[in-house]
């Protein structure tokens, strides 16, 4: 409910040619039927039909062919629908002439109709592509006149980036009542933007109630500013629904109170997978109703709830309520305010979760001691972990160790992200150290602004290069010499593409913490350096 809208906001008129209209797609049937049973050079070469049967086919065709061709039109970069159409065609005469190449053996027929139809029950409706605006009833009607043909499979609408009024929306109902029962998912996610609360709120109840009852398995409520009263609008819908697989609330203004609605509103979870609340005012208080909803969700795999304004409260309990969701494989709490005793608190609920392949924990205020906790937990477990991100954590050379350890054993990560910490050289010393030759599926590695100079920039560097699968190096925002930048670019001269750019980079850079570092890395300064390299072994600790 973007109230900055202007009311009176109407979409930029552009001709569009896709989709046809109902007129035009029954004419097209009409063509079809002719050509498949009356004489034409293709007729005459691989026989006829009767006229029955061809309409019966053309009808399947150009079923087909649109759904095809809709598939394409979410992929048109021009967006007017010409060439969808040119697929429309081209489709249809492609089904048209193996009808007539296969013959008309019934059983060749049957075949032929029930991979048509298999093609139509598996339909994506969508609207959502073209100019984010306005959508009135006439131009509504048109686009939603294949939803209205009783012969239609449609399992999945996104009616996402257009904006529904009153009127729209009592035309939409009606339609979406009379197919919800075979709709699998919905995607209602920014369909109220610039409508003055009232309404919104409104439109959003004739939605509801339109789709209650339904067996969804995909919901998708995202960008619309729902609060309290948008989720309550949404109720009959939501307590209806007990096949939900995936639910996103992402950016609905979920505050403490909206948050308590969710969890009231959303009674049965047991079949959850999938589990987003990004970019929400949640606090700790909403983290609490939230966590109660995760203690029902035994089978979830993604669960996301970054930038939600979480302090320590709401992310202990949040951290106790993950320990129960033990098939957990992607996890995105990034940018919350958690800090060390909900990071401790996490790593407890970690040891449970074997088959996390994804893990975003960056901006969580978690410092030496949640950092070192959550590594020697993930040591343990997560075997197939492919992605860890802890950026933005103050995480010093003291946590290095234990990062360490749980990198070493982590042989399918393919992206790791340790930026803007302060592990200094020593700390990315030791990490360089364990990226052996078992970590082949290795692809990216941001060590960008970590107080960095020349001799760990450039062992972090030779460690990674020649891994086969190796494709970005991000060390920027360090305090490289001039020296250090000529060395990474000899060791990258075959791949410059693999490092990313050095434009923040301060080669004069000072760090004021370290009483002992100068204006300049001397040569005494690199060989310490390289002595420690040497004496490192972090894969033998225990």
């Amino acid at each position: 409910m973007d109230t900055n809208t202007s009311n009176g906001e109407r979409r930029h008129v552009t001709l569009k040619l896709w989709p046809p209209s109902q007129n035009t797609r029954q004419v097209l049937v009409e063509q079809m039927t002719n050509n498949l049973s009356a004489p034409t050079i293709f007729t005459r070469k691989y026989g006829s039909i009767s006229e029955t049967e061809a309409s019966k086919f053309a009808k399947h065709i150009e079923e087909s062919a649109f759904s095809s061709a809709n598939q394409h039109y979410e992929r048109e970069p021009d967006g007017d629908g010409s060439s969808a159409v040119q697929w429309y065609a081209s489709e249809c005469s492609k089904l048209c002439l193996n009808v007539l190449k296969g013959g008309y053996k019934m059983e060749e027929k049957e075949t032929m109709s029930s991979q048509v139809n298999s093609a139509i029950h598996d339909t994506f409706f969508d609207i959502s592509k073209g100019q984010r605006a306005f959508i009135e009833e006439d131009e509504l009607q048109t686009l939603l006149s294949p939803l209205k043909d009783p012969g239609n499979f449609y399992t999945k609408i996104c009616f996402s980036n257009r904006s529904f009024g009153l009127g729209a929306a009592h035309v939409a109902g009606p339609i979406l009542s009379a197919i919800k029962n075979q709709l699998t998912e919905v995607d209602l996610s920014d369909f109220v933007a610039g409508r003055p609360e009232a309404e919104a709120l409104d439109v959003m109840t004739i939605f509801s109630e339109a789709l209650e009852g339904s067996h969804l398995k995909h919901l998708n409520l995202s960008d619309n500013a729902l609060g309290e009263k948008g989720v309550r609008a949404f109720s009959v819908l939501l307590y209806s629904q007990t096949d939900l697989e995936e639910l996103y609330l992402m950016n609905d203004g979920i505050s403490e109170e909206a948050a308590r609605a969710v969890c009231e509103l959303v009674p049965s979870t047991e079949k959850l997978r999938v589990l987003h609340f990004h970019n929400n005012m949640t606090g700790d208080a909403g983290a609490v109703s939230i966590s109660k909803i995760l203690r029902r969700c035994p089978l979830l795999v993604d669960f996301r709830c970054s930038s939600t304004r979480v302090g320590s409260e709401g992310g202990v309990a949040l951290s106790e309520a993950l320990s129960g969701c033990k098939n957990l494989k992607k996890l995105d709490i990034r940018d919350n305010m958690f800090g060390v005793d909900a990071g401790i608190k996490l790593s407890e609920a970690l040891v449970n979760h074997e088959y996390l392949t994804e893990i975003y924990l960056s901006y969580l205020n978690l410092e030496d001691g949640g950092a070192i906790a959550i590594a020697d937990a993930l040591k343990e477990t997560a075997p197939s972990l492919e992605v860890l991100e802890m950026a933005g954590n103050d995480i010093t050379t003291e946590a290095a160790p234990s990062l360490a350890s749980c990198i070493a054993k982590k042989m399918a990560l393919v992206k790791l992200n340790l930026s803007e910490n302060d592990l200094k050289d020593d700390g990315v010393l030791i990490i360089s150290k364990v990226f052996g030759v078992e970590h082949d599926r290795l692809k990216e590695v941001d060590m960008s602004q970590n107080s960095l100079r020349r001799a760990a920039a450039r062992t972090l560097a030779q460690a990674l290069i020649n891994k086969p699968a190796f494709k970005l190096l991000n060390i920027n925002g360090n305090f490289i010499s001039e020296e250090g930048i000529d060395e990474l670019t000899d060791i990258f001269k075959e791949n410059p593409d693999k490092l990313a750019p050095l434009d923040e980079n301060d080669p004069d850079g000072e760090d004021f913490d370290d009483k002992d570092s100068g204006d300049e890395e001397d040569e005494g300064g690199q060989d310490e350096l390289e002595v420690k390299l040497k004496n490192l072994d972090v894969n033998q600790e225990e």
